[in-house]
Parts: C-alpha cells; sequence; structure tokens
C-alpha cells in the first residue's frame, strides 16, 4: 500500500467528519425539529438515540461483515445509503419517519467508520500509524463540534437544509476514490472472531474511557449551571472546548503515542483524566473547571488514541472486525453514561464525578496488561 496517493489517503481521513456531524447536527435545532413535526424539543432529542443505538449495535459486526463484502465496495455503498438516508430526513412528513431515517443514517454510519479506520491503518506504517489515527480524530472531534454550528446557521431557513448538506457531502464522499482492496486467500473472519482478549481488553478500557470523559459533558453542562450560573450559549461555549482540545492537540497526541508507547499514552489519559473530573466536581472557580474539561478533550484523545493503535497494529485479517467491535463498546460506554452518573450528581457533585474518575483508575490494569503491537504479516 505504500503507492496509496495523497487524494486516496485523504478520503479516509474527510470521511471521519461524515458520522459525527451527522450524528450531531440535530444538538442545535432541536427546538425547531419539534416545532416542524409538532413535538416537544425534549422529544425531537430522541432522535440522537435513534442515531446512535443502531450505530454502536450493528458496529459489534459490521466492520467483520465490511471486510467479508469488500471494505471500499461496503465504505462506498454505506455512503450512498447515508445520502438517501440524509434526504429522506429532509423530506420526512412525520417524526416517526423522520426517526427511522435517522436510524437508517446510524445503521450506514455503522459500515462507514470502522472500515475506514482499518483501511487507514493498511496504508500506514506501523511506527506512524498513532499519528495518523490522531489525524483521524481530529476529523472526527472537526466534525463533532461543527455540527451544532452549521446546524443552527441552516435553521435560520430550515432544519431541513442541514440534512440536504449532509446528503450531498455523502454522495460526494461516495465518488471520492478509496485505497484498493488488499488481496487474499485467507478465509473470510467470522463474526464471533473478533471476541477475543486482545479485543475485548482495548474495548472495554474504550468503554470506562468514553462513558466517563466525553460522556460526562452532560454532568459538565448540570455542573456549569449549578455551581456557576451559566446560560445555555455560555454552557455550549464551555463544552465546546472538550472537542477543540482534542482536535488542536491529535496530532501531537498521536505522535506521542509512537514515540513512547501506546500503553503509555493511556496510561497517562487514564489517571489525568480522573484528577481533572475530580477538579471539576469540587473546584468553585469556573475557569479552572472549563480549563480541566478542555483538557479532558486531551485526556480522551490519549486514550483512544491508544486503544485505536494496539487493536489496528497487528495483521490485517480480521482488523475491521476487531476495531468495529472496540468502536461499538465505545459508543455503548458513552450511550450508558447518563443512567449511570446522573442519579449520584443530584446527591453531591463530588460523588458525581468522583464514581467516574474512579471508574478510569479501575481500568487501569487493563491498558499496562495490553499486548504490544506486534509487527505486521
Amino acid at each position: 500500500m505504500a503507492g496509496t496517493s495523497g487524494a486516496t489517503r485523504a478520503a479516509l481521513h474527510v470521511g471521519a467528519l461524515l458520522g459525527p456531524f451527522g450524528g450531531g447536527v440535530v444538538a442545535a435545532i432541536l427546538p425547531e425539529i419539534g416545532a416542524s413535526f409538532g413535538v416537544t424539543a425534549s422529544t425531537a432529542a430522541s432522535s440522537l438515540t435513534a442515531y446512535l443505538v443502531p450505530f454502536a449495535v450493528l458496529m459489534l459486526g459490521s466492520g467483520t461483515l465490511g471486510e467479508r463484502w469488500g471494505p471500499a465496495r461496503t465504505i462506498r455503498i454505506a455512503y450512498v445509503a447515508y445520502a438517501l438516508a440524509a434526504l429522506a430526513s429532509a423530506l420526512a412528513p412525520s417524526f416517526w419517519l423522520f426517526q427511522v431515517t435517522r436510524g437508517l443514517q446510524g445503521c450506514a454510519n455503522a459500515f462507514t467508520t470502522p472500515l475506514l479506520m482499518a483501511k487507514l491503518a493498511a496504508v500506514t506504517p506501523n511506527d506512524r500509524l498513532g499519528r495518523a489515527l490522531g489525524v483521524f480524530g481530529a476529523m472526527q472531534a472537526v466534525g463533532q463540534t461543527s455540527a451544532p454550528l452549521v446546524g443552527g446557521l441552516a435553521a435560520e431557513l430550515s432544519w431541513r437544509w442541514a440534512f440536504v448538506g449532509i446528503a450531498l457531502v455523502a454522495a460526494v464522499l461516495a465518488a471520492w476514490p478509496l485505497p484498493a482492496d488488499a488481496r487474499t486467500d485467507e478465509a473470510p473472519a467470522r463474526l464471533r472472531d473478533p471476541w477475543r482478549r486482545e479485543v475485548l481488553l482495548p474495548g472495554m478500557v474504550a468503554l470506562v474511557a468514553w462513558a466517563c470523559l466525553a460522556g460526562v459533558a452532560f454532568l459538565v453542562a448540570f455542573r456549569l449551571e449549578d455551581a456557576f450560573g451559566l446560560g445555555s450559549g455560555l454552557r455550549g461555549l464551555v463544552l465546546t472546548g472538550y472537542g477543540v482540545a482534542g482536535f488542536v492537540t491529535a496530532r501531537l497526541v498521536g505522535t506521542a503515542s509512537d514515540r513512547y508507547g501506546p500503553r503509555l499514552a493511556g496510561l497517562v489519559g487514564l489517571v489525568l483524566g480522573a484528577g481533572l473530573l475530580v477538579t471539576i466536581g469540587v473546584s468553585g472557580a469556573l475557569p479552572v473547571a472549563a480549563i480541566s474539561w478542555a483538557l479532558g478533550g486531551v485526556c480522551g484523545q490519549l486514550v483512544i488514541v491508544a486503544v485505536n493503535a494496539t487493536v489496528l497494529g497487528g495483521k490485517e485479517r480480521g482488523r475491521g472486525g476487531a476495531i468495529s467491535l472496540v468502536q461499538a463498546m465505545r459508543f455503548l460506554g458513552m450511550a450508558a453514561a447518563p443512567a449511570l452518573f446522573t442519579a449520584p450528581y443530584h446527591a453531591s457533585p463530588a460523588l458525581g464525578f468522583g464514581i467516574p474518575a474512579a471508574l478510569l483508575l479501575l481500568v487501569l490494569p487493563f491498558v499496562v496488561s495490553l499486548a504490544r503491537r506486534p509487527s505486521r504479516g
């Protein structure tokens, strides 16, 4: 894969934008969506769940299936499906149909993100894999951070234009050249192949880290309102710091993972992240809480780059299925965070942030026991 062109490599990074952008675009336009369909903004918020649940569940096996069908072909078909589903969202005449189209977008995304990461690993030398994954993560952060802004601007005319734009981006990506699939005479991977210790250990780290770092954004919002009296606009600005810091430092984080090893990067991210969460829960100074949350974005990048580099650094066969399972566990952890941490927070902010901090420390042995990345075969 040494001859892969810059354009085809760029397609892998740009493709990272689509999922987080499409998933988060509704965050700023929930009142407009609700008013359009005659439902409350709270009910409209279920469109986030409608997207994330099938996305996470399907990723338990989508990478393996995509490898069977041909990764490049699967990614391209998924882009087309995403474009059609987004266009259907723009045209949906009722809320239940809008929900269905959101679920279809999540399904399509399950067949792009893990296979794009597997392809990126296939065309990247092992000693530069961390940096490449850092850039991929940065592009995801751009999609996640820019989605509410773009959605809000589109809603000045009509929220439906946001989905027209998503459909156009997906169509362009479907036409963009991808690196060719490697030829192999090996038997196709089985759905149960990724369910092994070398994948489940980093998957557990991803599940806990994403539940306790990115997944506690809602707790930070509670804290910003309860302790500092911030309105919605300022809360949103502070929360954006997590994604911005992760984006700005993603390449540096990836380089550090390459130089010092993913295990050390993961350990630093977990320990520092735990300390920052405790700080947010007990600090009475707004700048301290805001800076701590932004630095949490750096910790999130340290952990997820370490996890992804560990899983993707091995042999080509089964790589798509392995990273697909890990990403599924990551987002299932994020989805579980509100149910786990809301009640403890209402009992005590220090307890609400202390529990996820303790969980981050509890998975340290999992990181220590991660196998070194094997050389590629």
